[in-house]
């Protein structure tokens, strides 16, 4: 619809619900007036507005997206698979182990025959799903790969292949955040809470943002803490303060201020200005 729109030449602006205050003193609710209020926001200058994407930075965000949905449905099924192991062998094997089973392997597994069904069941799944994300991940490479903010963001430690494909398109273009902290905020890595007289008197809203951003530098920063000296000597020191939990996600904060200052100097990670 949205394409349809601009294509015809209309100017479309994506309204930010949850930042739209629902005003008391209407008498009567509907499509209608709420399109009305929306108008009167409009012109008056107030009304909060999100980022709409071109089509095609649309398209292969929403495919990466798909990637993401397939590879939890594997999860879930390697983990089945691994249940059942468990549960009739008293031991359980690696996902490692799953990935290379074979249905001639499960028949000798010496399983009742309505288990191995079962078994045999979820590695058919797996398979074809490791198929098709495999096919995905060939797509978005050809995308993704040719662009130089691609290669900046793999510099950073933590951030593989995939998190620097996931997290170039979910940004879209880094010049829409006003700041490093518009970012950050956007990407959940900011703390939320409301106060008063120096006491909290709630949380803000924790869902506003970019959750794949959020998860993307969560998994980053749990792959920076194991291959980076400087960056687990931070983990370590947060979490000898806090917890590992609130650690991880100030290391996730680091790494996402160091992506935006990248992204917008064109300059690769260094190390010594994001943990001194």
């Amino acid at each position: 619809m949205v394409d349809g729109l601009q294509a015809a030449g209309f100017t479309v602006h994506l309204a930010h619900t949850t930042a739209i205050r629902q005003y008391d003193g209407l008498k009567h609710s509907g499509d209608e007036t709420d399109a009305r209020y929306l108008a009167r926001l409009l012109r008056l200058g107030i009304l909060p507005t999100g980022t709409i994407l071109p089509p095609e930075a649309r398209s292969v965000r929403d495919l990466a997206r798909k990637r993401m949905q397939l590879v939890r449905s594997r999860t879930s099924h390697m983990l089945a698979i691994e249940n059942l192991t468990a549960r009739h062998h008293g031991m359980r094997i690696s996902s490692t182990q799953v990935l290379r089973l074979t249905a001639e392997a499960i028949d000798q597994m010496g399983l009742p025959a309505d288990v191995a069904l079962a078994m045999q069941a979820n590695l058919a799944v797996v398979t074809t799903l490791c198929a098709q994300i495999e096919l995905l991940e060939k797509r978005l490479a050809d995308k993704v790969r040719p662009r130089s903010e691609y290669a900046l963001l793999t510099s950073v430690p933590g951030i593989g292949q995939i998190l620097a494909t996931v997290i170039l398109l979910e940004i879209g273009s880094i010049e829409r955040f006003a700041s490093v902290g518009n970012f950050a905020s956007y990407a959940r890595c900011v703390d939320s809470c409301h106060t008063s007289n120096g006491k909290k008197k709630g949380e803000g809203n924790i869902r506003n943002g970019n959750r794949y951003l959020c998860w993307a530098f969560v998994e980053a920063a749990n792959f920076a803490q194991r291959y980076c000296a400087e960056a687990k000597c931070f983990y370590e020191r947060k979490k000898a303060r806090t917890n590992p939990i609130v650690a991880r996600k100030a290391l996730a904060h680091k790494l996402a201020r160091a992506c935006f200052h990248i992204l917008k100097e064109n300059k690769p990670f260094d190390v010594t200005r994001c943990f001194t």
